[in-house]
């Protein structure tokens, strides 16, 4: 019997079953898909937040090692991660993408399908965007549309010295569960991985990888108390996402190492490969944790309030004068905070 033939993928085809599955009647949604643009209506005071992230096949997923619904809910993660670090409410979201012939229909809806289990917990409507043919590889463009109160949120520049630096859930584990997925079984070592890592922890890490959590609620909870002063998720890593807030706050970071929030399977897989998980933690981007800065006067009401909220946040650091630079302690010693994240166009 002949193998079926895969459907080919038809533009509105897809623009009306996106529609179907898609849209819902919100208050402040005039138009969504199906026009030239989306129209949304607003009379509150607000304020409007706005994130796109541009995603190239090869770079920042492959199709090999990755299932397209995973795809599609990392995507839809890190854009709502970078609204988790403003501590604001997502609203809106638009998608265009790029389609090479090789990609079947079946895995385009099996994207949006991802997209979709990402968004549903907070409520987005995907309002519009465009789809093209890719004579290359894959291409995914993902807006997202936010909102805050007027003149409350969370932003990169408002640390302070003093200031005590903390980070939600644990670090490292999305690094971790990568290098599972792409070594495979086509190393001795990834054997001998197997053999000392337990299922479990196995299955931890590369969930962690593939389906992350965007902390919404963490950060909605920091800037509605405002008990941060500053804040950014961490999607490159801890070395460069700490850089940033430094840059932006004017300041400088002394991070103490043996502090670092460190989950059971990432130490376990560390332990298995002969690697260090404190480098895993310092270098792992896409764990989508929130890292942010608080006063010291606020330190008890902040961790009370996350044991009572069952948020994990751990304290890892204090922000010193710009001169003192970007530190790590560890043992009685201190020196810099080595750049190892992850950055475009670096060699």
């Amino acid at each position: 019997m002949a193998p079926r033939m895969a459907k080919p993928l038809q533009e509105f085809a897809l623009i009306r079953r996106l529609k179907s599955q898609f849209a819902r009647p919100t208050p402040d949604l005039v138009q969504g898909i199906g026009d030239d643009a989306a129209v949304v209506e607003t009379t509150v005071p607000i304020w409007w937040h706005f994130t796109t992230d541009l995603l190239a096949e090869g770079i920042h997923f492959d199709l090999k090692s990755a299932a397209p619904r995973s795809i599609g809910y990392r995507a839809a993660i890190a854009n709502l991660s970078d609204l988790a670090a403003m501590g604001a409410t997502p609203r809106h979201l638009l998608i265009s993408l790029a389609i090479p012939k090789q990609v079947r229909q079946s895995q385009i809806y099996d994207f949006y399908r991802g997209l979709r289990e990402a968004c549903r917990p907070y409520g987005v409507a995907l309002i519009g965007g465009d789809t093209s043919a890719s004579k290359t590889g894959l291409f995914l463009s993902i807006t997202l549309i936010g909102t805050t109160t007027k003149r409350r949120a969370l932003f990169r520049h408002g640390a302070k010295v003093g200031d005590l630096i903390y980070v939600s859930g644990t670090l490292g584990d999305s690094l971790a569960g990568l290098r599972l997925l792409i070594n495979g079984k086509t190393s001795r070592s990834s054997e001998t991985t197997r053999s000392q890592l337990s299922p479990f922890h196995r299955q931890f890490l590369i969930r962690r990888h593939l389906h992350p959590t965007a902390r919404i609620a963490e950060g909605q909870w920091l800037n509605t108390g405002r008990l941060a002063s500053a804040a950014i998720d961490l999607s490159d890593g801890l070395s460069g996402d700490l850089r940033h807030i430094c840059e932006e706050s004017g300041v400088g970071a002394e991070v103490e190492i043996d502090h670092l929030p460190l989950s059971l399977a990432c130490r376990a897989y560390a332990k298995a490969r002969g690697v260090s998980p404190v480098q895993l933690a310092i270098t792992g981007g896409e764990d989508y944790e929130l890292l942010f800065t608080a006063p010291p006067r606020f330190r008890h009401t902040l961790e009370q309030q996350a044991r009572a909220r069952g948020y994990r946040i751990t304290r890892i650091g204090t922000i010193r004068p710009k001169k003192f630079g970007i530190q790590m302690t560890t043992e009685g010693r201190t020196q810099p905070l080595p750049q190892t994240s992850y950055e475009h166009f670096r060699s």
